[in-house]
């Protein structure tokens, strides 16, 4: 049996917090990749392609929130932000961009280690165990999903998801025409504690319709129901247009 490649951690923060968390995941056994500011840590993404970034959003040369705008024209690594304690703008603006999750300064070592084993584990399961138990592709109108490649068409056009936009549609598809409940939807994505955190789910589920529906106002796909959750229709079908 081949031994299991080691996950590689990206770490974009200032000097004295990158040695104490690099030195910590380097215990856990993960590969460390460090950046002092944005722009190297944008160059080290590029080239090394790593499984998980974590980003400071106040960095110099390049702000944690321009790199993630720019990772997320070209990558689906997931992305936790490193944010100021009470600054819920910055974490809200963070997952407008794409950012999967967060960590509030200070934390612990073993908050650090707990977010990204969950990270990190939520990101195999949208890449393992869906593609197993999810073979067949589905169609829905100009709708394509093939669950097995990890691939989302809408019409001849690839939809290029981050890994908590493909669990959130992979999670969906397999109850279609029927209402997943929000908390639900946010245990599936994120894990237990972001239940009740619906602001969180809202702005993904916007995210994904701008990239799957012909007219987001009125989305055709993924549709809402008010006060209770969200489904993939089996039909497709205009909601509220005029």
């Amino acid at each position: 049996m081949m031994p299991k490649k080691k996950s590689t951690i990206l770490t974009a923060d200032d000097l004295q917090l990158l040695e104490l968390v690099t030195l910590n995941l380097e215990l856990e056994r993960y590969e460390a990749l460090r950046a002092s500011n944005g722009k190297q840590a944008l160059e080290l993404i590029e080239r090394h392609r790593p499984d998980l970034v974590l980003l400071d959003v106040m960095m110099p040369r390049m702000s944690g929130f321009a790199v993630c705008h720019q990772v997320r024209a070209c990558s689906t690594v997931p992305i936790i932000m490193i944010t100021v304690q009470g600054q819920d703008r910055d974490k809200i603006r963070g997952f407008d961009l794409g950012a999967g999750d967060y960590l509030v300064k200070p934390f612990s070592v073993d908050e650090l280690l707990a977010r990204v084993r969950a990270v990190l584990g939520r990101a195999q399961f949208t890449t393992g165990e869906h593609a197993q138990t999810l073979r067949m592709p589905m169609t829905l109108e100009l709708l394509t999903i093939d669950f097995a490649q990890r691939l989302m068409m809408m019409a001849d056009r690839k939809l290029v998801l981050t890994s908590t936009e493909y669990r959130l549609l992979a999670y969906l598809a397999q109850y279609t025409g029927r209402v997943v409940i929000q908390d639900l939807l946010l245990e599936q994505a994120w894990g237990i504690a972001y239940v009740g955190e619906g602001h969180l789910l809202q702005v993904n589920i916007n995210r994904l319709r701008h990239k799957l529906e012909p007219d987001p106002a009125y989305p055709r796909y993924l549709l809402t129901e008010p006060g209770v959750g969200y489904l993939l229709a089996t039909q497709p079908e205009v909601q509220g247009a005029p």
